[in-house]
């Protein structure tokens, strides 16, 4: 089932949560809408689901127009952030219950209900908590058994809202590796929103940065985050360092250390901002006339990965270094040791935002 975003606005009083944003989101895909507080995701989800109606724009199913369309006439199956089980059901009769209120002519029958709800909970590994009630089980079992319900009247589309926002860290990590191999299982279109940059990265076979009500990048995750269209985009995926730079016939230079540029070729000296990845810190131990000199203020040891936190002369920024163990070994750093930096790879935006690459 896809979905066509088309022209859809919404406004609340003065503040505008949609502006005019257009998508396709194609048949099978799980797409994240991904950005701050604020950005509109939320409120575009609900648009889809019907919840909230736009001012202006459609929304259309495979072809179809739904913009004016109830919830409950739109095969939408919704999952919220903090589950909204029935805590007086038990599991199994949670999630047969959009099955059990369906129509007399439309409603299986008990025996097709069991079969089928027993299915999902086998599904979504916890067909043993079938008799159980909903305060017997850990928040991470809560959600999976919130994503069996929505499913089990068979949705063209499943709409998920901060579904692991509510759990720890750990639980979280677990539940998004297991949503990525039940959607490859089940194939059913869908849409959840996030503000976690590493939750949608991982999960999504496509990433929708939002920003102030507006798309600032519509990709695959690679895509984002490589190639990241804006300087927001950059910033928001990810840890990243700002360098000022001086760019000029295809170079962009920050002190003694030059990016090529190609799509400045031709330029004038002009003001722009170089971004780089802690990872595309390249740290060296001796002096490099290509590099900048730098002094360890800080080591931190994160399992495999040590990172660095260095101050460039004259600078009072922080510059952000990851590198591996054994690297930071053979190098021989210590806190307190001067060390030279260079980028290995950036992304270059002329100060008045306008994008090139390096």
């Amino acid at each position: 089932m896809s979905i066509e975003i088309d022209q859809v606005n919404k406004r609340f009083g003065d503040f505008v949560a949609v502006d005019n944003v257009s998508l396709t989101l194609n048949n099978g895909e799980l797409t994240a809408l991904l950005g701050p507080s604020g950005s509109g995701k939320t409120t575009l989800l609900r648009i889809i689901a019907g919840l909230e109606q736009p001012d202006s724009g459609r929304i259309r199913f495979h072809g179809e127009d739904t913009t004016d369309l109830h919830v409950s006439d739109r095969g939408v199956g919704f999952v919220f952030q903090h589950y909204a089980l029935f805590k007086h059901m038990s599991v199994f009769e949670n999630v047969a219950y959009g099955l059990s209120v369906k129509p007399r002519s439309q409603r299986p029958s008990k025996a097709e209900i069991r079969k089928k709800v027993m299915h999902l909970l086998e599904m979504v590994q916890l067909d043993w908590t079938a008799d159980r009630l909903p305060s017997q089980l850990s928040g991470g079992q809560r959600q999976r058994i919130a994503l069996a319900r929505a499913l089990a009247v068979e949705p063209k589309v499943l709409l998920l809202d901060e579904p692991f926002g509510a759990l720890d860290a750990k639980v979280r990590a677990e539940l998004r590796r297991w949503l990525r191999r039940l959607h490859d299982e089940i194939h059913v279109t869908s849409v959840f929103v996030t503000h976690d940059q590493e939750e949608a990265l991982e999960v999504s076979d496509r990433v929708v940065v939002m920003n102030k009500g507006r798309v600032e990048q519509d990709g695959s995750p690679e895509q984002v985050y490589d190639n990241p269209a804006n300087p927001f985009v950059y910033q928001f995926l990810g840890n990243v360092n700002l360098f000022h730079a001086r760019v000029q016939d295809g170079v962009a230079r920050i002190g003694s250390v030059s990016l090529a540029a190609p799509e400045y070729a031709g330029q004038r000296d002009s003001r722009a901002l170089a971004y780089v990845r802690p990872h595309d810190i390249e740290v060296l131990g001796d002096r490099r006339d290509d590099a900048l000199h730098a002094q360890i203020e800080l080591v931190s040891v994160v399992g495999p990965t040590v990172r660095l936190e260095l101050r460039t002369d004259n600078s009072e920024t922080i510059v952000q270094a990851e590198l591996t163990k054994h690297r930071f070994r053979e190098l021989g750093l210590v806190q307190g040791s001067d060390a030279w930096i260079r980028p290995v790879n950036s992304r270059v935006f002329l100060e008045d935002g306008e994008l090139q690459a390096g």
